[in-house]
């Protein structure tokens, strides 16, 4: 995959200080792209665990809440779909907000493909290569996740959602359609560690689901630079991540 211009001009919205403690900080893009046009921001989030609404279902979602908590994984619930996916250090988000016209429907897959687009040119300068796939047995597993390795061997790297909302774009004062498309980059984690937490949180809650350590692969450990200190990689893929948006 050839390293893209991207699709439209964004402007990086600074991060939060340190670790975001809100792991639904990127929403409030969309207001800032109604506002002043495409928005885009790398960021990390401290450490906890977030779920789509859908799992609110659950009679014993409330007491897993308290008892994750209590564990140091707060849990919080997303507006976005998909499944059950940790945050935390090591763990690089990045979030690209904008208007689109037409239905949502119209231009889902587009959102997707942009986003893994970035991150794949991101990737390259590190040697990774990556595609857009699904990856059975891995935690939140989507067809455009971001994965390493062909067919049985393939590993989840990133994964993605997206939401959509109304919004009046404060130039023309038109109601369109807002996409928020965020992924989450395994960039140094712990893929044993990451995999048992999301395990036990479906357990807790009484849900049927498991997945596989070996379904991830953290992304400091495939690098072209072997024995780069993995917050030094981190760093790294967020320039190159930066340098995908803003470069023409």
């Amino acid at each position: 995959m050839n390293r893209p211009a991207p699709a439209m001009p964004f402007q990086l919205s600074p991060p939060p200080a340190g670790l975001c403690q809100d792991a639904r900080f990127d929403e409030s893009l969309i207001a800032m792209a109604a506002q002043n046009g495409p928005m885009a921001c790398v960021w990390e989030s401290g450490q906890g665990l977030v779920v789509p609404r859908t799992y609110q279902r659950f009679e014993s979602f409330a007491a897993a809440c308290a008892e994750f908590a209590g564990l140091g994984w707060p849990v919080s619930v997303r507006q976005s779909g998909g499944g059950i996916v940790p945050q935390g250090p090591g763990i690089v988000n990045l979030s690209l907000a904008y208007a689109a016209q037409g239905k949502p429907l119209d231009h889902s897959d587009e959102a997707y493909l942009l986003i893994c687009r970035v991150i794949a040119g991101a990737l390259q300068e590190h040697g990774i290569v990556s595609q857009p796939q699904a990856v059975e047995g891995s935690f939140c597993d989507g067809r455009y996740n971001l994965a390493v390795g062909q067919g049985a061997s393939a590993r989840k790297i990133a994964g993605t959602a997206q939401l959509w909302r109304r919004h009046t774009l404060a130039s023309t004062r038109d109601t369109v359609q807002m996409v928020l498309v965020h992924a989450l980059i395994l960039a140094a984690v712990d893929a044993d560690a990451l995999t048992a937490c999301a395990n036990r949180f479906e357990q807790a809650v009484g849900n049927h689901k498991r997945y596989g350590s070996d379904r991830i692969a953290s992304l400091d450990e495939l690098c072209n630079t072997p024995g780069h200190a993995r917050e030094a990689f981190t760093l790294a893929l967020k320039d190159s991540l930066r340098r995908q948006l803003v470069s023409p």
